[in-house]
């Protein structure tokens, strides 16, 4: 059961790094935000930008919770998505690290546009050096289209994936959707990732 669970982890993990290919009616688009209700196969989000989005589930809609780790999880060799913004001087300063199960490794790998906040960025790879600093650790983040300099401040949120299922879908829980857009307006979904004990996924 539980290798299930970690397979199923890894084939979500993609929702935090690149959308899948869509047909040209369909519009990616990520949702951040609170469940305000669930009614049958609609999730209603209340979206970080004050709007409010109700999401059509897929029958096999999966879930995956998303739980709080820490810095001291960092390790070189791990594979880490981190959103971060650009410094003067070329390289990152993260705003939040996800530590990938090692069943996820290579999900996403690259460096790309994000939309956490504006000119954010995306990079998945792997932590090929670590210098330790006081102001939290210096990372050269290795992908297979060269490497990043990213700068870990100790008060950035790190986090990781855990099991999860659809009793995590309740009110006020926060959640991040990775969705399609249809032509009509409609809002579709595969999965979500869900904080779990009041956590805000932070990508």
């Amino acid at each position: 059961m539980m290798m299930t669970r970690w397979k199923t982890l890894a084939l979500a993990a993609g929702l935090v790094l690149l959308s899948a290919s869509l047909a040209p009616a369909q519009v990616p688009i990520r949702v951040r935000g609170a469940i305000v209700r669930v009614s049958g196969q609609t999730l209603t989000i209340a979206s970080r930008d004050s709007s409010t989005v109700d999401i059509k589930m897929a029958d096999n809609f999966t879930v995956i919770g998303v739980v709080k780790a820490d810095l001291a999880d960092i390790k070189v060799g791990a594979f880490v998505g981190a959103a971060a913004l650009p410094e003067p001087d070329g390289s990152f300063r993260a705003q939040e690290v996800l530590i990938f199960p090692e069943s996820a490794r290579g999900a996403g790998e690259g460096h790309y546009p994000w939309d956490l906040s504006p000119g954010s960025t995306m990079t998945n790879a792997t932590v090929d050096v670590m210098v330790e600093r006081l102001e939290g650790p210096m990372l050269t983040l290795k992908h297979k289209g060269g490497s990043v300099q990213m700068a870990v401040p100790t008060d950035v949120p790190i986090v990781t994936f855990a099991p999860g299922d659809r009793t995590l879908l309740q009110p006020g829980a926060h959640v991040f959707i990775s969705a399609q857009q249809q032509g009509d307006g409609t809002v579709t979904a595969a999965r979500a990732l869900v904080g779990k004990d009041g956590l805000v996924p932070p990508m």
